[in-house]
């Protein structure tokens, strides 16, 4: 029998106020990253703030690691046009407010932002994507890099390191093939299932704490709670969308209709109104107004 787990916008949303579950996303950054990650705190983001009413379409996490590295995870759930303007706007956000009035540029902090989509965002085959800024010679074609005076002046090897990176895992592209431990992770955060074979970092902790028979009965019943609310929201935006796309799919229809009565005023076929409202199957009230409008 398959066990079920939690999904991951609830660790982040609900368990990450326990420190004891930060080795979970621990793991999964460590993994991601290439690199041991510890978080030293979770800082204030609008994916664990309490609201009357809870934003499902998007969950986000900002957490500041053992380097004073910040590092932003958002789960977007629903396709968003300007997404990548918006990451990019997250992240020069985070730059201004983690810098005090009148400290020097080398006080910007390096920031990491990790995007779990949902949805198929942009043109692109691969299910994860590495995002940074590189200088290249315009001439000669090189990268531009540090000297060995800078490396040490900003504590970091290559310039791309100081600027902020991004990280987009397309999680509907992921074909369910664990090639590295990173994919026991985005199997989990696609399937919502931990596979006993799996060794990934945090992944362990994660089986003991996500399982949803192991949670109290009074977390049971707020995750299920959870579910549904979610659910029901995405029921009503997916009912709007249709409503939406129904209204412009009329507005549209009739639009074409107008037009082509347009023409046929304009033609040599020398047609009545009421020819022209069985042509278009306008009313024949509307095709006379048209008419006199033509006229004027």
């Amino acid at each position: 029998m398959k066990k079920k787990f939690v999904s991951f916008d609830w660790v982040i949303k609900y368990m990450l106020r326990d420190k004891t579950n930060y080795v979970i996303v621990e793991g999964f950054l460590s993994e991601l990253l290439k690199q041991q990650i510890k978080i030293q705190e979770i800082l204030e983001s609008e994916g664990n703030k309490e609201t009357a009413i809870d934003k499902y379409n998007r969950v986000d996490i900002l957490v500041r690691n053992q380097a004073n590295e910040l590092i932003i995870i958002e789960l977007q759930y629903e396709a968003e046009m300007d997404y990548f303007q918006r990451i990019l706007y997250g992240t020069s956000k985070l730059i201004t407010e983690y810098i005090n009035e009148g400290e020097a540029y080398s006080k910007v902090k390096k920031i990491i932002s990790v995007s779990l989509v949902y949805f198929d965002l942009g043109l692109g085959d691969d299910y994860l994507y590495h995002g940074t800024t590189t200088f290249r010679g315009m001439r000669c074609g090189d990268t531009l890099r540090f000297s060995k005076h800078q490396q040490q002046f900003y504590q970091f090897e290559q310039i791309a390191d100081i600027y902020p990176e991004y990280y987009l895992i397309k999680l509907k592209k992921f074909a369910d093939q664990m090639v590295e431990p990173l994919d026991e992770w985005v199997y989990f955060l696609k399937n919502e299932n931990i596979l006993d074979t799996f060794t990934a970092q945090g992944l362990h902790e994660a089986k003991e704490k996500l399982e949803v028979l192991k949670l109290s009965e009074k977390k049971r019943k707020a995750y299920s709670t959870y579910q549904e609310n979610l659910r029901y929201k995405r029921s009503m935006e997916e009912t709007q969308y249709l409503a939406g796309y129904q209204k412009g799919q009329d507005f549209g229809y009739q639009n074409a209709q107008y037009e082509l009565a347009k023409k046929l005023f304009n033609s040599s076929m020398d047609l009545d109104d009421q020819a022209i409202s069985n042509l278009t199957a306008l009313d024949l009230e509307v095709v006379k107004k048209l008419t006199d409008e033509s006229k004027k």
